[in-house]
């Protein structure tokens, strides 16, 4: 029981450190990555499609990103999108592809930047400690219908405490790793 507790509280803060991945792929740093236009959604005939099903997105080179769509009638709305999207970039059409520069970070923009990130780990700790919470709420609900002794909840309690510390510890090296990179110049 204590082993199914710890199994799932696990692949539950696995999840939460996966959306804490996808979260800081939405940052942008200065160099170009295909990450950031993940969550822009292009107008598909009448449906909302995510960018990277109706188009190839390749980097280009440091600092600019090359979108091909697959049909050329799409390009109006993928620029439409992309200018929507509240990441700051001005596509250009040059024919069949649209070229997406990356302009440089001001210093107050890296700031922001990793402000934000600072809160996305923070909302991921906090999502962490609840899922700890909820794992011992379990431990204890066990032991209070005597399904577990008081060894065994105290056992378990350390295991989920050790598992929070080692993703709370994973958690601040992302949130390191992208600090570092924001605020590289």
């Amino acid at each position: 029981m204590i082993q199914d507790i710890k199994q799932e509280a696990d692949a539950r803060m696995d999840k939460t450190l996966a959306s804490l991945d996808s979260a800081f792929a939405k940052i942008r740093t200065g160099r170009a990555h295909p990450g950031i236009l993940d969550g822009i959604m292009v107008d598909y005939y009448g449906n909302p499609t995510p960018l990277n099903q109706v188009a190839n997105i390749l980097v280009e080179d440091a600092r600019s990103l090359l979108i091909t769509p697959w049909e050329k009638p799409l390009i109006p709305f993928i620029e439409k999108a992309i200018l929507k999207s509240d990441l700051g970039l001005n596509p250009a059409t040059s024919g069949d592809n649209i070229r997406l520069p990356m302009p440089p970070l001001t210093e107050e923009n890296r700031r922001d930047l990793a402000k934000l990130a600072r809160s996305e780990a923070e909302n991921a700790r906090v999502a962490i400690r609840n899922i700890r919470r909820d794992a011992n709420d379990d431990l204890k609900e066990f032991l209070k219908e005597k399904e577990i002794t008081q060894d065994d909840f105290h056992r378990g309690e350390d295991l989920v405490q050790k598992l929070t510390d080692q993703k709370i510890r994973s958690v601040d090296s992302a949130l390191e790793s992208k600090e570092s990179d924001l605020l590289d110049f």
